[in-house]
């Protein structure tokens, strides 16, 4: 769903009170009003028509006109490439369903999943209003957790650290309960800020830095530790770029934080860092809806119906931020492992089923990996865990 999101931002950006380029709409609009006012009044306080007047009044016409006209093109061809993205998203006519929402029960889990997916997207005065009109009740707490997220985002993005050290320190014991590096990567930004941000170079607030907030985690980082104290004699700038510790000079190191932070926060209330209703939309968007009802069609041809509830005939390929559990598919037999029959690793590195394993077993004890030549012994295969 990256390309229709990325066109509707554009056109959002176009319709907005606050366009990037040139004045809105609307402040085209109330230019000209406000400019037609001033002729008004001026002919009422003298009685009289001025000939200068008409003709810089029809100038200014003439240009708001243009200025609207503009706009208005910029958005029709916005519209169009966000239709052209959806299009190419969706080739297919979407499938006609029975209605899934009827029932009180649907209708209201349908309603909170979209006012939730509101806050958690920052659009609080669309939130309020859905909020509303719809009945949903979304507790206060939870609804100020949000905005306190959000708030702390905003600061990470303008490399103010200081919010979310307020809240993992309040927050330790979770974060330590759960291995976090947040703090630790938190101290170890505004390290790096401060050891970047002399010149000359001069480390010495960020070596005070060091001593003070990122010693108590030498035990839990103490590689990290070691090289972010050896990477100043790689100062300045152009030449820690160019050193072993160049890493530590990415902007993406600072970046990061945001996901990080807003996985830890999320965890903190029970929910998934990645909103559910953009989850649903890119799986869905991404192929998933097709393969599916592709799958049901040629289960129909060869007239067989999909009974299983809990499972999909066809697999679906996602992407690593969609994966929420390790489980391993044999591709030999096509089927998940379970219990009974876990991963096997075979003496060449590659892994099948326990099943498929013995069904390849010969009577000479030996198994043939069905990927490369290599035969493994009969009880030298490693079981693996997930």
């Amino acid at each position: 769903m990256e390309g229709p999101l990325k066109e509707l931002g554009k056109l959002e950006a176009l319709t907005s009170s606050k366009p990037s380029k040139g004045p809105s709409i609307n402040d085209s609009l109330s230019s000209l009003l406000t400019s037609l006012k001033e002729t008004r009044d001026a002919i009422a306080s003298t009685g009289a028509v001025d000939s200068a007047w008409v003709h810089d009044l029809s100038q200014t016409v003439n240009a708001r006109k243009k200025e609207v006209e503009d706009r208005q093109k910029e958005v029709y061809s916005s519209m169009a490439r966000f239709g052209k993205a959806w299009d190419k998203k969706f080739p297919t006519t979407l499938p006609a369903y029975t209605d899934l929402f009827t029932s009180g029960p649907a209708t209201a889990a349908l309603e909170r999943t979209v006012a939730l997916h509101l806050l958690r997207t920052g659009q609080f005065d669309v939130a309020q209003t859905f909020l509303d009109e719809s009945g949903v009740q979304i507790p206060s707490n939870l609804r100020t957790q949000i905005v306190e997220l959000h708030n702390i985002l905003k600061a990470l993005r303008s490399q103010n650290i200081d919010l979310a050290l307020d809240w993992a320190d309040r927050h330790k014991d979770f974060l330590q309960s759960r291995g976090s590096p947040l703090e630790f990567y938190l101290h170890r930004s505004q390290y790096i800020r401060l050891l970047l941000s002399t010149h000359p170079p001069d480390p010495v607030a960020a070596i005070n830095y060091a001593n003070k907030y990122l010693r108590p985690f030498h035990a839990e980082h103490e590689a990290e530790f070691r090289r972010l104290m050896a990477c100043m004699i790689y100062l300045p700038l152009s030449k820690l770029q160019r050193s072993p510790y160049q890493d530590l000079a990415q902007p993406q190191l600072h970046f990061d934080l945001e996901a990080l932070f807003a996985k830890e926060y999320c965890a903190t209330l029970g929910m998934s860092r990645q909103v559910p209703l953009r989850v649903v939309g890119d799986i869905g968007g991404g192929g998933a809806l097709a393969r599916i009802e592709k799958g049901k069609k040629v289960l129909k041809d060869r007239k067989t119906e999909w009974a299983t509830s809990d499972e999909l005939p066809i697999e679906l390929p996602l992407p690593p931020e969609n994966r929420y559990h390790s489980i391993f598919a044999c591709l030999v037999s096509k089927e998940q492992s379970t219990e009974l029959n876990p991963p096997m690793m075979l003496e060449c590195g590659h892994v099948i089923s326990k099943d498929s394993l013995s069904k390849l077993n010969r009577n000479s004890g030996r198994a043939k990996c069905p990927y490369c030549p290599r035969e493994t012994v009969h009880g030298s295969a490693l079981r693996l865990y997930f």
